[in-house]
């Protein structure tokens, strides 16, 4: 398993930026959530009192406990009905002390002295969007640099919002999955994409890949392909969101987080726009919505089972005709080292890039 340093990225172990760390839907309950990433374990809440989502440093600094862990023998646990989230706060489960959304011990049961300013534990910027919940992780501890990930069609009701698709921990460096950005190459032999035009754009922290052609997994009911578009971003190191047009309207999330170096969780998901562009969306366009859903999840599949069985690229051997990797993985540099210096790794890559032999891409109804 290749590291940070085996891929010489820079300073830090883990890169800056918004990484997802949970559907929304596992705070469904009042149960705290043991997660671990960033080689860090953490207990994730949703408060009772006001729905606000939590993330704290998992252990007590009292005597190192974990918060989150599931306990169904504590009575903390036990009178808290099941589980030790009071108010916006928890409580640790071995002796009570309790802590509040910033991350300050509040109460000791038995304890009337003043409460030890060390009492604490590292809170988190969390945001919740697009029913997933968003660290904000910066190794020099930053305010965020850009906007948490957000999409208007999530509240538009003519669209079918996704469901993710957990596709649990892949053991390769995000490295290798971040390639795959400016990879033109393997569009047709991993998804039977007729390439017609490709080109990619570095802008900040945002990577752009567009395209067009067939494809031969993304199909339609008659088994025939028409020509789709798609024009697909990273915001960042870990969060892609590609628009897809020629089948269907959608918007497709693909998100990586990493969990230890050299090894990343990855969610999957689709929203789809009811094809006749309805107020409200109706069961049919639901079911249609998830169909193609499965289909997109098959097709980042095909890149998915390459990963799992491959040896990592440290060195690669990168043709002109490709792809601009080398200028992808420097734009990737930038996260992983200070922020004061990400004007650098921008400066050596801002810019448009066609592969050689390549047709630059246009827009549907553009003239070429």
């Amino acid at each position: 398993m290749a590291t940070s340093k085996d891929y010489r990225l820079g300073e830090f172990t883990f890169p800056r930026g918004w990484f997802m760390i949970a559907d929304a839907k596992a705070l469904d309950t009042h149960k705290p959530v043991a997660v671990r990433f960033f080689g860090k374990d953490f207990a994730l809440y949703r408060g009772r009192a006001t729905g606000k989502v939590v993330l704290l440093d998992a252990y007590c600094p009292h005597m190192k406990t974990h918060l989150a862990a599931p306990n169904n023998t504590s009575y903390v646990v036990i009178d808290g009905g099941g589980s030790n989230v009071e108010g916006d706060d928890i409580r640790c489960p071995y002796h009570a002390w309790r802590f509040g959304p910033d991350g300050k011990c509040n109460d000791i049961p038995y304890h009337n002295g003043p409460i030890p300013a060390a009492a604490c534990v590292k809170s988190w910027t969390i945001k919740e969007s697009l029913g997933a919940i968003w660290v904000w992780h910066d190794p020099e501890g930053g305010e965020p640099e850009w906007e948490h990930p957000t999409l208007p069609q999530w509240d538009d009701p003519a669209w079918v919002r996704w469901t993710f698709d957990d596709l649990g921990t892949l053991n390769q460096h995000p490295q290798e999955v971040i390639d795959n950005i400016c990879d033109s190459a393997h569009l047709s032999p991993i998804h039977g994409s007729t390439v017609q035009r490709y080109e990619n754009e570095f802008d900040g922290h945002i990577a752009t890949q567009r395209q067009c052609g067939p494809h031969r997994t993304l199909v339609g009911a008659d088994g025939v392909s028409p020509v789709l578009h798609t024009v697909t971003s990273y915001h960042g190191p870990g969060v892609l969101i590609s628009y897809l047009t020629g089948l269907y309207d959608s918007v497709l999330l693909i998100t990586h987080t990493p969990i230890e170096d050299g090894s990343i969780k990855v969610w999957h998901a689709l929203m789809v726009k009811s094809p006749g562009g309805n107020a409200t969306v109706t069961v049919p366009d639901t079911v249609a919505a998830r169909q193609f859903q499965e289909s997109s999840r098959l097709a980042f599949m095909q890149d998915f089972e390459v990963w799992m069985n491959k040896a990592p690229c440290l060195n690669g051997m990168f043709l002109p005709t490709e792809g601009p990797f080398m200028k992808a993985r420097i734009w990737y540099r930038q996260f992983f080292n200070p922020r004061a210096t990400k004007a650098e790794y921008q400066n050596q890559v801002n810019g448009v890039y066609v592969p050689r032999g390549a047709v630059p891409y246009t827009t549907p109804g553009e003239a070429a």
